[in-house]
C-alpha cells in the first residue's frame, strides 16, 4: 500500500490515535530542549503527558502570540529545536511571522493530502503558490516531490506566462488558490490557450465556493481542497466524497472553546488546536485561531481518521467596547465562575450613541439572585458594567462566537 494514501480498514483509527499519545512524552522532551518550550511548559513533567486528557492539560500557545515571542527570541521564539543554521530554509509570512523549513521529506506533510487529490508520481503539478519568502510554495512542491511528481514553480502573478507555461509544459495537476485557478482558465480561454491538461486541483490559502467547485466540474477539473498553516504544514483535507476534512494522521487536533484550552464535546464549534510532531520545530497545543467542528462517522471514502467540518470562521473575536479591550477568554472566565451556566455569548450593541454588551448565558434552572451575580462578576473580569440575560439551553446558535459585535454606525 502507497506510504502517502491513508490506511482505511486496516488499522483502526483508536489505534493510531493511541500511537501518537504515547509518541507524546518524547515530543515534549524534545521540544523542552528548545528555551521557548521550556518556559513554555515549565512544571509539567513529558513522562505523564501519554493521553488527548493530559495532552489537554497543557497550556495553548496562540499563533497571534508567535510575532510578539519572536521579536523578544528571534529568529522563531525559542520554539526551534534545530539551529537555524542547520535548517534548509527560513521563510517569512504577512505578520511578519517567520518559519522554518528542515531536511527531511514531505516536510509539510502535504504528501497525503495531494494523494487524496488524484496526485500521482510520475504528474507533473503546476505549483501557483508564493515561493518568494512565503512557505506556500514550499509547502506543496515537497508533498509533490515526495509522491515523484515534477513541479513548474509557478508562484503568484505573471498570468499569460504560467498560461504559457501550462500550454506547453501539460501538467495534469494544479496547487494554489481557487481563486487564482479561475483566473488563468478564463485567461487561456481568452488567449486560446489550451490548458485542458488540468484534471485534478489541491487548493488553499482561500474559500472554495460551491459556485465556483461547480464551475471546475464543468470544466473537468477536480478541485479539491486542504487546511494548512505554516508552523504545522497540511491540517487537514478534502477527499473525492467531499464530505468534511479528514484530519492529518501524524498530528493531533483538538477543538477548543475560543479564549480557553478546554475541549468542546464532538460536533460543538470551537477553536482548532494542533499538536505536531515535527522533529526541527515542534508545536504543542498551538491555537490556530481557526474554528471548525468534529464531524461525526467515517467518511463515505473509507478513510478512518477523525474529521472536521473545514475552515468555519475565526475564533479571535477580541472587541474594543467603551474604549477597553475585551476578550473572549474573559467571558469563558465568568462562565466558569458559574458553573450552572452553559454556552454564553456577549452581545455588543449601540444605544443613544453609547456602547452597550449584554451577556447571554444559557441555563436551565437559574436562581433569583444568579443574574444579579453574573453580572457583578462580568464588571470585576472586564472592568465594565453589562446586561445579563439568561436563556434556555439550546437558545444560542453552535458556531463559535464567544463575542458578537452587533454595533452599527450607520
Amino acid at each position: 500500500m502507497p506510504e502517502f494514501y491513508d490506511d482505511k480498514e486496516w488499522r483502526p483509527p483508536e489505534l493510531r490515535q493511541r500511537e501518537l499519545y504515547l509518541k507524546l512524552p518524547g515530543l515534549i522532551a524534545r521540544a523542552m530542549t528548545a528555551p521557548g518550550w521550556t518556559e513554555q511548559l515549565a512544571g509539567f513533567d513529558p513522562a505523564s503527558i501519554t493521553s488527548r486528557a493530559a495532552l489537554a492539560g497543557l497550556p495553548v500557545l496562540r499563533k497571534s502570540d508567535l510575532k510578539e515571542r519572536q521579536q523578544i527570541k528571534p529568529p522563531f521564539g525559542g520554539f526551534n529545536v534545530t539551529a537555524p543554521a542547520k535548517l534548509k530554509r527560513l521563510l517569512m509570512s504577512p505578520g511578519p511571522i517567520f518559519e522554518p523549513e528542515g531536511h527531511g521529506v514531505d516536510w509539510w506533510n502535504a504528501a497525503r493530502a495531494l494523494f487524496a487529490a488524484g496526485f500521482r508520481g510520475g504528474d507533473v503539478v503546476h505549483n501557483a503558490f508564493a515561493y518568494h519568502l512565503s512557505p506556500g510554495g514550499f509547502v506543496l512542491e515537497s508533498g509533490a516531490h515526495a509522491l515523484g511528481c515534477a513541479v513548474i514553480p509557478g508562484g503568484v502573478g505573471n498570468t499569460e506566462q504560467q498560461v504559457e507555461a501550462i500550454a506547453h509544459l501539460r501538467p495534469s495537476g494544479y496547487t494554489g488558490t481557487a481563486d487564482f485557478l479561475k483566473i488563468v482558465l478564463d485567461t487561456a480561454e481568452k488567449a486560446g490557450k489550451n490548458v485542458s491538461s488540468l484534471k485534478h486541483a489541491l487548493v488553499s490559502g482561500a474559500a472554495l465556493s460551491p459556485s465556483l467547485r461547480a464551475e471546475f466540474d464543468a470544466r473537468g477539473i477536480a478541485v479539491l481542497q486542504a487546511y494548512a498553516t505554516a508552523e504545522l504544514g497540511v491540517i487537514a483535507y478534502e477527499t473525492l466524497a467531499r464530505e468534511g476534512m479528514i484530519i492529518n494522521e501524524s498530528i493531533i487536533v483538538e477543538i477548543v472553546r475560543p479564549g480557553s484550552g478546554d475541549p468542546v464535546s464532538d460536533g460543538e464549534v470551537g477553536e482548532v488546536v494542533v499538536t505536531s510532531f515535527n522533529a526541527d520545530y515542534p508545536m504543542i497545543r498551538l491555537a490556530t485561531g481557526d474554528l471548525s467542528a468534529v464531524l461525526p462517522g467515517r467518511s463515505p471514502c473509507g478513510r478512518t481518521n477523525m474529521r472536521i467540518k473545514g475552515w468555519m470562521g475565526r475564533a479571535d473575536q477580541t472587541t474594543k467596547i467603551k474604549g477597553m479591550f475585551v476578550h473572549p477568554g474573559q467571558v469563558v472566565e465568568v462562565a466558569k465562575y458559574h458553573p450552572e451556566l452553559g454556552r454564553v455569548r456577549l452581545r455588543v450593541t449601540r444605544e443613544a450613541e453609547q456602547d452597550v454588551m449584554t451577556l447571554a448565558a444559557e441555563c436551565a434552572a437559574p436562581a433569583s439572585a444568579l443574574k444579579d451575580t453574573v453580572a457583578a462578576t462580568l464588571q470585576a473580569v472586564t472592568k465594565l458594567k453589562g446586561h445579563v440575560e439568561l436563556v434556555a439551553p439550546g437558545t444560542l446558535p453552535n458556531d463559535g462566537k464567544i463575542i458578537a459585535d452587533e454595533r452599527s454606525y450607520s
